[in-house]
């Protein structure tokens, strides 16, 4: 069973990964025996991580600066990766944000494309050319990181939600036009406490955990690493196209 999860020898890049859920990610796929590519829009952050990961585990490591929300920028971050690993085996699609807004009259149409930028177009554009060149190398696997608002969206959140959705559309997509060599899946992440969660109220989140989440509490960053072990290896060798809600048992909007 250990085999299965055996990631030595794959390269994996991740997006939004200096950090949080994506940070997570990274360690763990490196403990497994994986080469890490770490890209955000920081490069000096995606620095000091990959130069954390190589030291403690040894394995081998990139950084790479990237706005995923620039169609552009996400085409020499595919390039750029592919031809200085020797192929990435793992994308993970993780970059992520849900600005705040006063009101839904009040979304700006920069707002609005800044969150479908990030969320919908960079993951499309990444998983399109690299999961190309996946299919050439005869395997890989692609691993987008929605979220719950996907299937219960709510008013404080509307565009991240929609642009989450349509993620989620892609994901089933690519399914298909990337198979049988090349698995496409998702995982619709609940709240959980990264350094996001600094910026929140914590009293009122635990009143609406206690109604809205199953488990009734948020999730810790750490345990985001089942799931996503399990689409990057080959313990999911059949499953591809598939929705995973790691979010707690949400029962209803997050309100």
């Amino acid at each position: 069973m250990t085999n299965l999860f055996d990631l030595s020898g794959r390269t994996a890049l991740i997006t939004g990964g200096s950090r949080g859920l994506g940070l997570a990610m990274a360690r763990a796929f490196a403990a497994a025996g994986a080469n890490v590519a770490i890209a955000s829009r920081k490069r000096e952050a995606c620095v000091e991580v990959a130069e954390s990961i190589a030291a403690h585990s040894g394995v081998k490591t990139w950084a790479f600066g990237c706005n995923v929300s620039s169609w552009d920028q996400c085409t020499e971050l595919a390039e750029a990766a592919d031809e200085a690993t020797g192929g990435v085996d793992i994308l993970v699609n993780n970059a992520g944000l849900s600005p705040l807004y006063p009101s839904l009259t009040e979304i700006s149409e920069a707002l609005y494309d800044k969150v479908f930028g990030v969320n919908t177009k960079g993951p499309f554009r990444l998983s399109t050319l690299l999961g190309e060149k996946m299919v050439a190398r005869g395997r890989g696997s692609i691993i987008n990181v929605s979220s719950i608002e996907s299937v219960f969206p709510t008013t404080h959140a509307l565009p991240y939600a929609a642009a989450k959705a349509a993620l989620n559309t892609i994901t089933q997509g690519l399914a298909p036009a990337l198979g049988p060599s090349v698995r496409v899946n998702a995982i619709l992440a609940g709240p959980f406490l990264t350094d996001i969660a600094e910026a929140w109220d914590m009293a009122a989140f635990q009143t609406m955990a206690e109604r809205s989440i199953a488990l009734r509490r948020g999730g810790l960053p750490d345990e985001i690493i089942g799931a996503a072990m399990y689409f990057a290896s080959d313990a999911s060798a059949f499953t591809t196209g598939a929705l995973l809600r790691v979010d707690g048992g949400v029962v209803g909007g997050i309100i």
